[in-house]
């Protein structure tokens, strides 16, 4: 299937691993040229050598921090200087640490909070200009957790639900500008974010990591964590013109783990 998506640009934030790297990687297969971004340049050159030995989009880097409202514009400025344009814009940002409501202090919530939802406002915000001269797709990477609370996640359980509100909300807001945006939740994707949190569980229960992943896997109808490259393949069809009668869906690439309607 052609998916239309050769020549267009795309934003890709926290893209120097994990998923926001293996959307990357999957757009710029399509013909995407591709702008990268996060906090680590060492990381992001290295990226940029990977992709650019896929045969299809171009790809350039910036650096920047998103919790920063100056970065955020230089960022969005960079990539309409690189590229001329912005077609597409994936929001991604890391989890907010693990715990419970009396552990965390304003200061904690307030970072949460620019991280993990502010961000998002921001880079949307800056791009849409672009995005409506194209009508183009918004796709903001959440959690399960906008179906299902995950105990002791309460930091990303809450604003996780934010970014849902804002995708459905702006969903009706820029249909007219024939801007498409959507809520792309991962399950047990197999990254370093869900190791990690297996490790948290993992000391928390005093059990091995893979012990604790094991039970996971059980909970999961498909018996097995997803791998990046699948979560990729979703959020790149839902850039794509092959989705484009599609707009403020919440997609879960989960394996079936939740059960919710």
């Amino acid at each position: 299937m052609d998916l239309h998506l050769k020549g267009k640009t795309a934003l890709v934030i926290a893209s120097s691993q994990g998923l926001g790297k293996a959307v990357a990687k999957q757009l710029v297969k399509e013909g995407v040229n591709v702008m990268i971004s996060s906090r680590d340049e060492q990381k992001l050159s290295k990226v940029k050598e990977e992709l650019l030995a896929v045969d299809g989009g171009r790809v350039e880097y910036e650096v920047a921090d998103i919790t920063k409202v100056e970065d955020i514009k230089r960022l969005v400025h960079a990539t309409s200087t690189a590229f001329g344009k912005i077609d597409i814009l994936v929001n991604n940002a890391g989890g907010p640490p693990g715990g419970g409501f009396e552990q965390f202090d304003d200061e904690q919530w307030e970072q949460a909070f620019q991280l993990n939802l502010l961000s998002y406002i921001r880079l949307i915000r800056e791009a849409l200009p672009d995005l409506k001269q194209s009508g183009g797709r918004i796709l903001n990477i959440a959690s399960s957790s906008v179906k299902q609370p995950i105990p002791g996640l309460i930091l990303s359980n809450t604003f996780r639900m934010g970014i849902q509100g804002l995708a459905k909300s702006l969903a009706e807001e820029l249909a007219p500008y024939g801007i498409l945006v959507h809520t792309v939740s991962p399950g047990r994707i197999a990254t370093d974010r869900v190791d990690h949190l297996d490790q948290l569980k993992a000391d928390k229960l005093g059990k091995s990591k893979e012990e604790v992943a094991e039970q996971a896997r059980k909970n999961i109808p498909l018996e097995r964590y997803g791998t990046p490259e699948e979560f990729a393949n979703v959020v790149t069809f839902l850039a794509s013109e092959a989705s484009s009668y599609m707009t403020g869906s919440s997609i879960l690439v989960d394996g079936g783990m939740i059960r919710a309607i």
